[in-house]
């Protein structure tokens, strides 16, 4: 009798053998499936002993992660020449304005020039200086998005950084008669950051608030910290209606004055979020009527 039922016996054991194998195979290709999701876009299922709809699954897997993979390096290989191009370009423009802004002083030196002559190097100064400036914020952006720029991360004062920027912007508070206050509940403040990148957010910061700002408002400025994490909050009136989302703001080429009355290129806040995404930071824009403000939260408070 048991002989009758030993072929059914071992059938069963095929069975639940060959199942058994179909369901570690299927495990293989969801953990390749999840280290794509998580980013490993090179990862691939070795295919070489699966079965039936293991076999096409896995085969489907790794053309979908090679598909991936080309597109990644293309986009990338994109960017690079892209931010090339920009940087080239933006040297080869530097070179004859500086020539400009140097031609513009030495004629404005001569004794011999005339009141409306002298309006019109005024202008062309202004508008020299502004293109310099502007080549300067396409290289420093290209330079970002290309992914050459390393953060150098070590132990700084919040607070110090803070007074010795609202220092050296003295006097341009002054000519816009805006007047900081800075609060802060502790008179030092230690997070890991670069201090240069940092530096030069800040500035940016500032630089976005002399360019907007409804001359002779208050410009807020607040280090708190909370739930281990150290928040620096900015905030100023705006002289212009915001008709754009916070969000597209700290976009390129992005401006919440659409009249472009302004002086600004929309590249500022894009290169403060850029720089502070490198220092592992968090930047948010918001927006409450006319009231302007930005956010940049530091993951790590050093007691």
């Amino acid at each position: 009798m048991a002989m009758i039922f030993l072929p059914y016996i071992f059938f069963a054991a095929f069975l639940m053998a060959f199942a058994y194998k179909q369901y570690r195979d299927r495990q293989k290709i969801l953990t390749v499936l999840k280290q794509i999701k998580e980013g490993n876009i090179s990862a691939k299922v070795d295919a070489k002993n699966l079965f039936f709809d293991n076999r096409a699954l896995a085969d489907t897997v790794n053309s979908i992660g090679s598909i991936i993979e080309e597109a990644v390096d293309k986009s990338t290989k994109a960017e690079r020449l892209k931010a090339s191009l920009i940087t080239n370009v933006s040297h080869d423009i530097k070179t004859p304005l500086t020539s400009i802004i140097n031609y513009v002083g030495l004629i404005k030196r001569e004794k011999s020039v005339s009141p409306k002559t002298e309006a019109y190097l005024k202008i062309l100064e202004e508008k020299s200086f502004k293109l310099k400036s502007l080549t300067e914020d396409l290289v420093e952006a290209s330079k970002l998005s290309s992914g050459s720029v390393v953060a150098k991360m070590c132990l700084i004062d919040i607070v110090e950084m803070i007074n010795q920027c609202i220092g050296e912007n003295y006097d341009a508070f002054e000519e816009k008669r805006l007047i900081p206050h800075f609060f802060h509940e502790k008179a030092k403040v230690m997070t890991y950051a670069d201090p240069e990148l940092l530096w030069r957010v800040i500035d940016n910061l500032f630089g976005n608030i002399f360019k907007y700002a409804l001359n002779g408002t208050i410009v807020s400025i607040e280090i708190k910290e909370k739930d281990e994490k150290i928040i620096f909050s900015l905030k100023n009136v705006s002289a212009v209606g915001i008709n754009i989302d916070a969000e597209d703001l700290s976009e390129r080429f992005v401006r919440g004055d659409e009249s472009r009355s302004t002086s600004g290129y929309g590249l500022g806040l894009s290169i403060a979020k850029s720089l502070t995404r490198l220092q592992n930071a968090a930047f948010e824009v918001r927006l409450h009527g006319d009231l302007f403000q930005t956010i940049i939260t530091f993951n790590q408070t050093v007691h």
